[in-house]
This record gives C-alpha cells, structure tokens and sequence, in this order.
C-alpha cells in the first residue's frame, strides 16, 4: 500500500475547501492518504475551523495555520508538514479544485508506467458565469488537458503529484520566498527539478475541476493573467543562468510581438479567436519587459471565490 499526503494551500476560501474535502472522502483508492491543509490565513483561519470540525472525517487530517503570507511561504510549510507522515509521494491541489474519485489511483498508474518524479493532470474548469468568447479560450479560463506520456516540462501546481525525494533532494527552501505572492514560485520549482533531471509525465485521466468564479471568468482578468504568467516566466528566467543563445532567443521572441502585434491582430480581427492569442501574447510580452525592468505583478495580492 503506498502513503500518499495530500497537501492543500488555502486562504479566505472555506465554502471551497469544504466542496474539495468532500470529494477528497469520495476517493476510489487502496492508497493511504493523509490530507494535509495549510491555512495562510493568520486572522480568520476559517479553513482551520473548518477542518477542527471535520471530528469524523475519513482519511487522517492535520491541519495548521502557516502564517507567512504568500503562496511560496505557505507551499513551503505544506512540504515540511508532509515530511512528518509516512509518504511516498505528496500530491498538491489548489482550494479552488476537487477531484474526480479515481483521480488518485490514475496518478498512481501513470506514475509507476513512466517512471515519473512529478506529474501533472488535467484541470476542467466550472463557471459561475459563463465566459464570453474571447476569454474562453484564455490560461486560466479555458481547460487544462494533455496526452497520457513523459512531457519536458511542468509549468504550475494545481493537480500534481511529486516524488518525496524531490522535495528532500532540492536545496530549501523547495519554492522561493522572492515569489509570496506574485505566482512563478511553481514555474520556477520545476525548473529546479529539471536542472536536477529529474523527469515529468501528464496524466490524463487523473482530473480535477476548478471552480471560476464570475471574477475571474472574463477577458480582463484572463489578460491581467498573461501579464503575470509573462512577468514571473521572465523572472525565473533571469533567475537561473542561460547561454547567450537563450537570452538571445527570448530577446528575439519580445522583439517579434512588439514588432508584429499590430499587423497581426488587424488581420486576425475577424477571427476573434485567433485575434485573442495575439492580445494575450501581446499582454505577456508586457509581462516580461516589466520583469526586466525590475517590476513584479502580485496576483495573489486578491482572493477570488469563497
């Protein structure tokens, strides 16, 4: 039997965590789970409440309140928390997400097939209201899937599963501080892991869904979203050290936009979902000019759902 930790953030979102530990008691699995909840939230700690009145809950809770704010400092304390229980890998999920019951066990199958350190699945998402069509196509809004199989790179932390040795084999803190509450911290984790060699897989049947609430199901956010993904990218880039051929090829992928956003979002205007795209690389090109001058855009400075 294998000892998995589940280990959820969560801030200001207690109607969420309860729908995500509802469906965590619903799981189809021989695995021994342990379910771990961090609260960011030192003043209201409603999630820790909530989990003290979970008296019967079926798999074993521990519950604490992490009170550095900032989604690096509370992923931080979730890993440390973990390694306190027998695990063999620790699987994260956002407050906002739920799973589907055999989530776990498909994590599991893909896991021992390819031999994976860390794995990601697919996130369908579930609206308050629904988007309009330009932003349905955007990050964040449109749906998260892949195809079953080793992939180069993971890019963020909702729905994964990750060796424990990943987490004790990397130098700590495991997510960077400098990212509390801008996003990238997860960009930047698995770019670590890489440069370890360590190796990647999606898993396609191992689903979640996402809550969007009305706040994030729109156009401005998905476009206030590139802006930050660009930002963060950019700062993790700028982070780690690259060849002259790397810097040259990012440089060479912002001078494009700039030079070609005009042209092609005039002759894409009648194709409002092609012509989005060119907006959105538009917005995180800005992203990652900010980021070379020096500025961050936190995101996480605003909690959307409840």
């Amino acid at each position: 039997m294998l000892d998995v930790v589940v280990a959820i953030p969560t801030f200001r979102r207690p109607q969420s965590l309860k729908r995500l530990l509802d469906a965590l008691e619903k799981l189809d699995t021989e695995a021994a789970v342990t379910v771990v909840v961090a609260d960011n939230d030192a003043e209201r700690h409603e999630g820790f409440d909530l989990c003290e009145r979970l008296t019967s809950y079926r798999w074993r809770l521990d519950h604490f309140i992490a009170p550095e704010r900032g989604i690096a400092q509370v992923r931080n304390a979730l890993v440390e928390r973990s390694f306190a229980h027998p695990c063999r890998f620790i699987a994260m999920l956002d407050d906002d997400e739920w799973p589907e019951p055999g989530w776990l066990d498909a994590f599991l199958r893909v896991q021992a097939e390819t031999g994976a350190d860390a794995l990601h699945g697919d996130i369908l998402r579930e609206f308050e209201t629904p988007p309009g069509r330009w932003a349905a196509r955007c990050e964040g809004i449109a749906p998260l899937v892949g195809e079953t199989g080793p992939v180069a790179m993971i890019e963020g932390s909702g729905n994964i599963l990750v060796s424990r040795a990943c987490f004790e084999d990397l130098a700590k803190p495991c997510f960077d501080p400098a990212f509390a509450l801008s996003g990238g911290e997860d960009r930047d984790f698995f770019e670590r892991l890489r440069r370890q060699g360590r190796r990647f897989a999606w898993a396609r049947e191992a689903v979640v869904r996402a809550w969007v609430p009305a706040s994030r199901g729109n156009l401005r956010w998905a476009l206030a979203r590139a802006y930050r993904v660009g930002n963060s990218d950019m700062r993790v880039f700028l982070k780690h050290a690259h060849s002259t051929k790397d810097s040259a090829r990012e440089g060479a992928k912002i001078a494009a936009v700039l030079l070609l956003f005009p042209v092609l979002f005039v002759i894409l205007a009648l194709a409002s979902n092609r012509a989005v795209d060119a907006l959105r690389r538009l917005f995180r090109t800005a992203g990652k000019i900010a980021a070379l001058g020096g500025r961050t855009y936190n995101e996480y400075a605003v909690t959307h759902g409840a």
